[in-house]
């Protein structure tokens, strides 16, 4: 069994400390739903795990099966198993779609998957997640709509099949049709019971089709409750008022904070 296990990690942006301690385990076959107010800390917590330099941890360990994952370079935690869906894909000209899935794959599992092989297994993923085949040929995220390049973070997460997957408002964006394609492909990833998922939302909406096994409520960088999928339905009904006078809008009132933009899903270079 895979566990990725966080202990007392504060992490900082310049001079601004955004994590101030998170404590928190995911296995295999797990799904953990991170859910807090604009400014919590929920995206510095999955960049710091995929290594954006930008993000300078303070204190604290990562370890993925008691390996140090806070010692491995970017691409080396991808070798290792860790993935990034992130909120706001980067386009890559230059580089296809094809190709690049085709690259990190082989960096992945070690040797480039047999072309005839891969072919085959790339387009009936594209097939389950509705993406028109053309897509293999066009440059990664150029050019693509919001929801396209949700679907290309997950059709990664398909073919990748890391240990541990932390997606990052992957419904930001997406209309009713493109969420239920895109919840049914990290379904069908979770159903392996090899990849442990840390889910950040904002919304419960994709909650009400990706269940999770705990919620855990994020506040000022730190976790400050946790319970089961019953959590967020409360979090949606009440918001974060109890948690302090600076979470108090309901959830439907927050607009998106516009985040950082780091390299796609974290897949070697």
């Amino acid at each position: 069994m895979t566990v990725l296990e966080i202990r007392g990690l504060t992490v900082a942006v310049e001079d601004t400390e955004i994590l101030t301690g998170v404590d928190l385990t995911i296995r295999s076959g797990e799904t953990h739903a991170i859910m807090g107010p604009n400014g919590s800390g929920k995206s510095t917590l999955a960049y710091a795990i995929a290594g954006h330099p930008k993000y300078t941890v303070t204190g604290g360990t990562v370890t993925l099966d008691g390996e140090d994952v806070l010692a491995m370079s970017v691409d080396e935690r991808a070798r290792a198993g860790l993935f990034l869906a992130m909120q706001y894909p980067v386009e890559v000209p230059g580089v296809s779609v094809s190709n690049f899935l085709r690259s990190a794959a082989t960096a992945v599992r070690g040797e480039a998957p047999k072309l005839r092989l891969w072919v085959k297994e790339q387009k009936e993923a594209m097939g389950r997640l509705e993406m028109d085949p053309a897509f293999a040929e066009r440059n990664v995220n150029e050019g693509f709509s919001g929801g396209e390049k949700k679907r290309h973070e997950i059709l990664q997460l398909e073919l990748l099949q890391p240990r541990i997957a932390v997606l990052d408002e992957t419904d930001s964006g997406l209309d009713v049709d493109a969420l239920r394609v895109v919840s049914e492909g990290v379904n069908r990833v979770r159903a392996t019971g090899e990849t442990g998922v840390l889910l950040i939302t904002h919304y419960t909406r994709i909650l009400n089709y990706i269940t999770p096994d705990f919620v855990h409520v994020f506040v000022k960088g730190r976790i400050v409750e946790q319970g089961g999928p019953e959590l967020a339905d409360e979090l949606e009904k009440n918001g974060y008022a109890k948690y302090g006078p600076e979470a108090k809008a309901p959830l439907h009132a927050r607009s998106l904070p516009a985040g950082p933009v780091f390299g796609g899903a974290v897949t070697p270079a």
